[in-house]
């Protein structure tokens, strides 16, 4: 069978297959049996800064309405077991996986705060984490802030957390940027190890019966793997840094393909969620057998074989692509036909 070892970010793994940010790496059987079916690391879920931050409005109100501000007033704040204030809970959770788990752990924050993201991330790997994943996830909704001013933002960001922290960074990447490689290269040269591809997008839906906004997350299908595939295509070989997929990935050939696209990983959540962490070892066995079938002795030799660098036909990453494929549909009475169908 082909050696499934690769490397991500400075660590080495068993296998391409990470757990990837979601409500499964709350729980510890569950990651166990992840472990023991071959995953390779486990990213925990996000750290938002909008989740500290109202937790601690929470505290100052609580405070305001129940604490004694008599002078002869025998405590002035309440029991520390009232809140759990920050990144504490956090952190135990993240010494508690290390120690349960042979994987690795790897961190995942999501603000845009400059400062307070910085010390945590130095207080992230002093708790133990392999690697710490860093969410961008910007919505503009302003006027006024351009774009490159959106992404100068971003940019300052990961800068203060790379230079905070002695654990590799890793960024994850909404599918939003004018130019990803121009974007890439800047991760680049500020010490990043390491991107995913890509953040599945949060869309809000209309709730017409209650005539308010739905808050629904849909599982992805593989139907959103080919974006992320584009993206790896477009980066592999071109950028020092290792690539990763997350988004679509449910089978061992879903696998497969972002791995001959350049992703050194792909990370799987959806999958997971419906049909149980032993479904790593299903993605395993089929990576595996689809990598022999191919003639591959390993992920690695296998890693960006049809990148745009090195596919046999480059232009089917490319925009002339994008001309041939409009050009091979044919309109026929009531829908449209492709030129193959016709020949």
């Amino acid at each position: 069978m082909p050696d499934l070892a690769v490397p991500w970010a400075g660590l080495r793994l068993a296998t391409p297959i990470v757990v990837g940010a979601s409500p499964l790496t709350d729980d510890l059987d569950s990651l166990k049996e992840c472990e023991a079916a071959g995953a390779g690391a486990v990213v925990m879920h996000s750290l938002f800064e909008e989740q500290i931050i109202a937790e601690q409005m929470a505290a100052h109100r609580f405070i305001d309405s129940h604490v004694d501000m008599d002078a002869e007033a025998r405590t002035f704040l309440p029991e520390s077991s009232v809140f759990n204030l920050g990144a504490k809970p956090y952190l135990d959770r993240l010494r508690l996986l290390r120690e349960r788990l042979k994987i690795p752990v790897i961190a995942s924050l999501n603000g845009t705060s400059l400062g307070s993201w910085a010390h945590l991330a130095s207080d992230l790997a002093s708790a133990g984490a392999a690697a710490i994943e860093l969410n961008l996830y910007d919505v503009a909704t302003s006027f006024t802030m351009s774009g490159s001013q959106l992404e100068a933002g971003q940019l300052l960001l990961v800068s203060s957390v790379v230079r905070a922290t002695r654990v590799p960074v890793i960024v994850k990447l909404s599918p939003f940027y004018s130019s990803l490689p121009a974007f890439v290269r800047e991760l680049e040269k500020m010490g990043v190890r390491g991107i995913v591809v890509f953040n599945r997008f949060y869309q809000p839906n209309v709730d017409l019966e209650a005539l308010d906004v739905s808050r629904d997350l849909p599982l992805s299908t593989s139907a959103e793997l080919p974006l992320r595939l584009h993206a790896c295509a477009i980066l592999a070989g071109r950028t020092q840094l290792e690539l990763g997929v997350t988004g679509g990935v449910h089978s061992g050939d879903d696998a497969a393909r972002a791995i001959l696209c350049g992703a050194s990983i792909t990370q799987v959540v959806s999958a997971l969620l419906q049909n149980g962490p032993g479904h790593v070892r299903t993605i395993i066995a089929g990576l595996e057998s689809r990598l022999e079938m191919l003639g591959y002795r390993s992920a690695t030799e296998a890693c960006g074989a049809l990148s745009l660098q090195r596919a046999p036909d480059p232009h089917a990453w490319e925009r002339l692509n994008y001309a041939r494929m409009l050009q091979s549909w044919l309109p026929r009475r009531g829908s449209y036909m492709r030129l193959d169908e016709r020949l």
